[in-house]
């Protein structure tokens, strides 16, 4: 009878050993690959642990489905896109499933970037994207974002404009509104000012001339948009996407003296108040 006892109890560790290790070691912990693996709509606990274990990101998939099953979480696992390793235990990655924590991409968005080198910034990290309706040029913001595998082109450039929505405060639209502006023409002002010059007092200085320019019915003559040395006013639409700090500057343009300006080689801005010594500064640099 005892040794029975001590036979069933040898047994009982020996099972809730072999349990314990399947669910708390990982697979491989010393693994330093990580797989993209996705779950989809509708896939049931069975149908994901079996896939787990063919990637072999698990030991086995009993461990998995006896440990979801056990906490009563088989029914809560979620679809998409995650990024696995076989370094992971059955509860991290339980975890990570649970909880949605899917995927995501890290992407920067420089300011003055257009569509199409936006295209292919995502092109670059492997997340293709189809192509931008050309009409939201100008108003994709330019950040730092993160996305999951699984958001639509939709859900993405939808995030870029809802940040421009943000960064474009109610102040800053109260004092467009009252000067009788559009944000449109705000931002396309911006574009011209983004390509056109580098830092803060450049772009307030420069904005200044520019919508002076507009004013006296002379063209702008910006070196980034040749048409406009042919035509009056500003471009149709934004020749870039602008960031904030051009946006500030083309709602809050600096006065001053000056009718015209020029970019020297070496990056420099130099403004002038007359024809006569811009023609100057032009020959002295170019």
């Amino acid at each position: 009878m005892k040794f029975r006892l001590i036979l069933t109890f040898i047994i009982i560790f020996l099972i809730g050993f072999f349990v314990w290790q399947g669910i708390y070691l990982p697979k491989n912990l010393g693994s330093v690959e990580n797989t993209m693996f996705s779950i989809e709509k509708g896939q049931k606990l069975f149908q994901i642990g079996e896939n787990l274990e063919k990637e072999g990101i698990i030991k086995n998939k009993f461990f998995f489905d006896f440990y979801l099953i056990m906490k009563g979480n088989q029914k809560k696992l979620q679809a998409g896109k995650y990024l696995l390793s076989p370094s992971e235990n059955i509860l991290d990655i339980a975890k990570k499933i649970i909880s949605g924590s899917t995927a995501k991409i890290k992407i920067t968005i420089p300011e003055g970037f257009t569509i199409k080198q936006i295209e292919e910034r995502f092109k670059e990290i492997g997340y293709p994207i189809s192509p931008i309706d050309v009409s939201l040029k100008g108003f994709l913001f330019p950040d730092t974002y993160q996305f999951s595998y699984s958001e639509t082109n939709q859900e993405i450039i939808r995030k870029m404009l809802d940040n421009f929505d943000k960064k474009l405060t109610s102040d800053l639209r109260e004092e467009i509104e009252k000067q009788n502006k559009t944000i449109p023409e705000i931002v396309t002002m911006a574009s011209l000012l983004e390509k056109e010059l580098i830092t803060k007092e450049e772009k307030e200085l420069a904005a200044g001339v520019l919508w002076k320019r507009l004013n006296a019915k002379m063209p702008l003559q910006v070196d980034c948009f040749l048409e406009t040395y042919e035509k009056l006013g500003l471009p149709e639409k934004p020749i870039c996407n602008p960031g904030l700090e051009s946006i500030i500057a083309a709602v809050y343009p600096k006065d001053s003296l000056y009718w015209y300006y020029l970019s020297t080689p070496e990056g420099e801005t130099i403004f002038s108040k007359t024809l006569k010594e811009h023609n100057l500064l032009k020959a002295e640099y170019y």
